[in-house]
């Protein structure tokens, strides 16, 4: 008693006894974007209800196509000046999303907001910044998109080959951005910036510019354009240092580096495993996601930069997605899905539960850790929490698996992650929210995050919201 009475004294003398109930943040999205006024007085009264429900924070998608899409530099932000007012005088804090990709051609997206289309032939006249074979070329618009196994284009979001020219647009943004709310810095909670399609740290292997790749297939790899090729080729001189090395390694016969490609029939080359039993297949695997994470550490970078007045100390996010589909698929096929997105290295391979590599998210997770500093925390933000293991035909899903994996690997890494659920019906059942409690309670995570605002006001997440947040409070 003498013990409990001393420390509680010293607790007190530090200060610390008002620090709030639960570390645990509690958050909903908000809409996509609102256009009626029937819609604005129902998110107006949903934000009343989620203040008394006890939720904290509001995501909220800066969309770049809405706030830049009249020109380089021309930001109206009018739009968010209502947006942001209505949250605050609701008495919740704002996470706003650096929204650089599009609005639309996903699963819950009720809105249509392309990335400014002037950003395709923002650089028709400029250089590549690759390989010399390409610096005399002209640039397309479509050579800043994603291009497919399938020969499709993706225009949701700009390649991450092309983060060279775009990231200075990104900054640019997110500097405007700093300097019109400057003013209400205190009233954020964390920025969030959206590294690819649906703001996920991912490439579009599963989107509808291509088809048949949606869940829960494989999906299609997302590398064939003008960029991607030569930066391959290039990446792989670099590894082996010369054709010869490159031929000796591949037991191929190139004569020019030029004459270096992908599988032409990616389909057979991963159903047949050629993806994961060749030392080809393994270097396209490994480049693929290394090109990915480096996307990830330059957009943590820009974001560093873009925010380094008002918001400098403001904790910064990014996504990444739970592709739970085809983990424990047989054969070949087990974890292509998350391959082909790009967030796993194939260094799994060597065991399904290889803790050494966090299951193959140690660099997604990474990310956050080596930026994280003692002034700003960079947070991991991991979805399809709500989900249960369903390890046979046609999903192969492992998602109460991986999400376990991805909180164990993240305090491991001393990584802070929150999650979402992934499908705002994930919540409409009982299973869901005790899948959700257990990550919050047993998997490490520090927080969650429900889709969406209309959806928890209402329904079951009405009730079942409430209550998991008076057991984080316990």
């Amino acid at each position: 008693m003498v013990k409990l009475f001393k420390a509680l004294l010293l607790v007190t003398l530090l200060g610390l006894w008002s620090l709030p109930a639960f570390s645990t943040s509690v958050n909903v999205m908000g809409p996509l974007w609102l256009d009626t006024q029937a819609q604005w007085r129902d998110f107006k009264n949903d934000l009343q209800t989620a203040k008394k429900m006890g939720i904290e924070a509001v995501t909220v998608d800066v969309w770049w196509g809405a706030v830049e899409n009249e020109g380089d530099q021309m930001f109206d932000w009018s739009y968010y000046d209502n947006i942001f007012s209505a949250i605050t005088s609701a008495g919740l804090q704002i996470i706003p999303i650096m929204s650089f990709h599009q609005c639309g051609g996903n699963v819950g997206d009720s809105c249509d907001v392309p990335i400014p289309n002037w950003i395709w032939q923002h650089y028709t006249n400029e250089n590549t910044g690759q390989s010399e074979h390409l610096k005399a070329q002209t640039l397309k618009p479509t050579d800043l998109m994603y291009k497919s196994e399938q020969g499709n284009y993706s225009n949701e979001y700009v390649s991450l080959w092309a983060d060279n020219l775009v990231i200075p647009q990104y900054i640019e943004f997110m500097s405007a951005f700093e300097s019109h709310y400057a003013h209400m810095a205190v009233n954020f909670d964390e920025l969030n910036i959206s590294m690819g399609p649906a703001g996920e740290l991912r490439y579009p292997s599963y989107n509808s510019h291509d088809t048949n790749t949606g869940y829960p297939t494989r999906g299609a790899f997302q590398s064939f354009g003008l960029l991607a090729i030569s930066d391959f080729q290039q990446s792989i001189l670099s590894k082996y240092q010369s054709l010869s090395n490159i031929n000796k390694a591949w037991q191929t016969s190139y004569t020019a580096l030029e004459q270096i490609e992908l599988p032409k029939h990616m389909d057979t080359f991963v159903t047949t495993g050629q993806h994961l039993n060749s030392t080809y297949g393994l270097d396209i695997l490994d480049w693929y996601h290394q090109s990915l994470m480096k996307h990830g550490d330059r957009l943590i970078t820009a974001a560093q930069r873009g925010f380094s007045k008002a918001f400098k100390n403001i904790d910064l996010g990014y996504k990444v997605p739970g592709i739970h589909w085809l983990m424990a698929a047989p054969s070949h096929l087990a974890r292509a899905a998350e391959l082909s997105a790009g967030v796993i290295s194939a260094e799994f391979r060597s065991k399904l539960n290889n803790k050494g590599v966090g299951h193959g998210y140690k660099a997604a997770i990474g990310l956050a850790a080596k930026h994280s500093t003692t002034e700003r925390q960079v947070i991991l933000h991991f979805t399809c929490l709500e989900m249960s293991d369903n390890p046979v035909s046609h999903s192969f899903s492992l998602a109460k698996t991986l999400v376990s994996w991805v909180g164990k690997e993240a305090k491991r890494q001393g990584v802070t992650v929150k999650g979402e659920n992934a499908l705002a019906a994930g919540t409409s059942s009982q299973t869901g929210w005790n899948n959700i409690t257990d990550a919050l309670m047993n998997d490490g995570y520090g927080g969650i995050t429900i889709l969406r605002l209309n959806d928890v006001v209402n329904g079951l997440a009405n009730t079942q919201y409430p209550k998991l947040i008076n057991k984080l409070n316990d």
